[in-house]
């Protein structure tokens, strides 16, 4: 059994702006669940008073240094649902009582630095307050970045730290938390840290880079990813420091929680079915959508879906330009789900606008329809200019809806090129394209359809195939305790050092 602590600015059902909160809610119950000592700490936003769970407040009083003050706060406790995870909420209104959780209006909050600045000495002093064993610190994104550079500086030789590991979890390398040098001082560390081999980044302080150094291990979530943010472009600039830490970085796939992701039990489907019946319990979920979307109810016209964020980085700018072109041209039906730049979300209204009979959109987010389009699509689309992990391909694979992908990062690790072999093989999951070009997608998404159109036996095998992969967090959770491991053996070699 290992004692974790897992530090994360976001949790479902707490909180939630992407997928670090998807697994920072599943992850510790998982872990639990195989025998672990774990606790999760989370800031508590008004959000974590809209999910529901059940809260209650503790005798636990914050006095925490925040530059050259002293700021109060106070910590809540709730539980992760289905499980006896103790989840501690860090409160402290002025910081954490706002209407989002980290920007409005598309901009950034101004004291972001301060705000988790007090978020992670807030943990560190919790382990001391709340007389927590701890073995593994487990740390995700830059939020918690501040947190393995207090242990290894302030706390490290403490009793109850000394024997703690450090782990950072990298989730996304475009958000790194980077401010003002000035901001150093918040952090209240020495000023002889701010060097371009720890803490600072072209003049500027910055927090994912702290966790990257000082961390006792790395890890992001997939083996691919890991390789390439050690490259440009997707280091986005700490490629360097990666590289010189690559012996102790490695990549874990994020899992999924087949209780809410399985078309066996998903409630939000017309029709339930699993690997004996989807063709027929598919068909009912595809008619389902297509009149819920407007669409004309053509059971043999492939049905195209993409949910997400209407972004460049998913693909989006591809995606519309391949619509338009189809839609005046190809028997394909389309369904889009998701918000984003306001652009992305103009020429996807102007096309369902355009074309009804063809492209069908809804801009906003609904958990209902995530899970139905899910079902109810032939075709799921991630044409993703970078995907660090990926959760939609997993949940397409579950649902039997055959994912489209660029290949990179995670979607390389998850996804089997549907070659003539891989299909003959037995090993093929769904269709892979290397450039990222509307032309590489046009060709890729043509060979998909034909193939759904003209070779009945070859898309039942790639469907099949997908459904039976086992993507469960119970895959990961195991991997995670390897890391851990290696985490504390790490650890322990520096002491003796």
């Amino acid at each position: 059994m290992t004692n974790v602590l897992i530090a994360s600015s976001e949790a479902v059902p707490f909180s939630k702006t992407g997928g670090l909160a998807d697994v920072c809610g599943a992850l510790p119950v998982e872990l639990a669940r195989r025998g672990n000592n774990v606790c999760l700490f989370t800031p508590a936003y008004p959000q974590v008073f809209q999910s529901g769970t059940p809260i209650e407040t503790t005798d636990i009083r914050l006095d925490i240094p925040v530059g050259n003050r002293i700021v109060t706060g106070s910590l809540l406790v709730s539980r992760l649902p289905g499980s006896q995870v103790p989840v501690y909420l860090v409160q402290q209104d002025h910081y954490f009582d706002r209407p989002q959780l980290y920007q409005e209006n598309g901009v950034d909050y101004k004291d972001n630095c301060e705000r988790y600045v007090f978020f992670c000495r807030a943990v560190m002093e919790s382990i001391r307050l709340l007389d927590l064993p701890v073995d593994v610190l487990h740390c995700n994104d830059w939020q918690t970045g501040l947190i393995p550079a207090l242990h290894r500086i302030e706390y490290g030789q403490a009793p109850r730290y000394e024997q703690i590991a450090t782990v950072f979890t990298l989730h996304n390398l475009a958000y790194q938390g980077q401010f003002w040098h000035w901001d150093m001082l918040l952090t209240g560390l020495d000023w002889k840290y701010f060097n371009w081999h720890q803490m600072e980044f072209y003049g500027r302080l910055n927090l994912l880079k702290t966790g990257i150094v000082f961390a006792d291990v790395l890890n992001t979530v997939s083996p691919q990813y890991a390789f390439e943010i050690q490259h440009e472009p997707h280091g986005c600039g700490l490629e360097s420091i990666l590289r010189h830490r690559r012996h102790v970085l490695s990549g874990i796939i994020n899992g999924v929680d087949y209780r809410t992701w399985n078309p066996q039990s998903d409630e939000f489907l017309a029709r339930n079915y699993g690997t004996a019946d989807w063709r027929v319990g598919k068909s009912a979920c595809k008619s389902s959508l297509q009149a819920e979307f407007g669409l004309p109810e053509e059971a043999h016209t492939p049905l195209v879906g993409f949910v997400g964020r209407l972004t460049e980085q998913k693909g989006i700018s591809l995606i519309t330009e391949i619509m338009e072109q189809w839609a005046q041209s190809e028997n394909v039906q389309w369904v889009v789900l998701g918000t984003g730049d306001p652009p992305y979300e103009q020429q996807v209204a102007r096309l369902s606008g355009l074309f009804p009979r063809r492209i069908a959109s809804r801009i906003g987010f609904s958990n209902a329809l995530a899970h139905q389009i899910e079902g109810g699509c032939d075709l799921f689309l991630m044409p993703s200019r970078y995907e660090p992990c990926g959760l939609n391909q997993l949940y397409s694979l579950k649902y039997g809806t055959v994912p489209v992908v660029h290949a990179t990062g995670g979607l390389v690790d998850t996804i089997v090129n549907a070659t003539p072999e891989a299909v003959r093989s037995g090993e093929a999951t769904g269709f892979r394209f290397d450039r990222y070009t509307a032309e590489a997608l046009d060709q890729t998404l043509r060979q998909a359809c034909n193939c759904y159109r003209q070779q009945p036996e070859a898309w039942s095998r790639i469907v099949e195939t997908g459904m039976h992969q086992d993507w469960s967090w119970s895959r990961s959770a195991g991997e995670y305790e390897e890391l851990y491991q290696q985490a504390i053996a790490r650890a322990k070699e520096a002491v003796c050092v």
